[in-house]
């Protein structure tokens, strides 16, 4: 349940780049995904509050590191790695590529976040499990607070998201729906 949203937030989004929205999501599909998120944008577009894009281009250590789960292939083609056209984007939001899970690791999201006095943030994308909890844990720890839009996400597999949902993100945050969320931004 969603109490508050500060005066200082930011839309956060993760990962929807072309490479990620071609998978299939659970339980909502990578459609309803960005219907959700461009709803959100859209929200955030007229309240003139800052819109973040962080895509994923994998690299450093940790991908050199022993894992038990085989990672797949990343795609050569560097259109995989662009944020969808799906979803409304332009030149004046804050572009961040990131090269782990989390958004904030050795990437300037902080920074660009503290230039704007920014105390809240929204998140969204895909994958819940991953790239959605990994920044909403490193956002945690930075003293933001967390909304988290679990109809602006999914992930390829459902008990991932469900266990993000249900068990990490109220540790961390509020969650609600894209309406709530937006609902709460018009309040004044």
């Amino acid at each position: 349940m969603i109490t508050a949203i500060d005066k200082n937030t930011a839309l956060v989004l993760i990962d929807l780049q072309n490479s990620v929205v071609s998978v299939q999501t659970k339980p909502h599909s990578v459609e309803d995904v960005l219907k959700n998120v461009n709803g959100l944008i859209a929200a955030f577009r007229k309240k003139q509050l800052p819109i973040v894009l962080v895509n994923v281009k994998p690299s450093g250590a940790w991908m050199q590191s022993r894992k038990e789960a085989k990672m797949p292939p990343f795609p050569t083609d560097e259109n995989a790695y662009q944020v969808t056209d799906k979803i409304n984007a332009n030149k004046n939001d804050i572009y961040i590529t990131k090269h782990t899970w989390n958004a904030f690791f050795e990437t300037e999201l902080h920074n660009e976040l503290k230039k704007k006095s920014i105390t809240n943030i929204v998140l969204g994308g895909i994958s819940t499990s991953i790239g959605v909890e990994g920044t909403a844990r490193a956002a945690s720890e930075l003293g933001y607070n967390i909304t988290l839009a679990k109809d602006a996400m999914a992930d390829r597999n459902e008990s991932a998201y469900n266990h993000s949902i249900e068990i990490i993100f109220p540790r961390l945050g509020e969650a609600g729906t894209t309406k709530e969320i937006i609902e709460m931004l018009n309040k004044d």
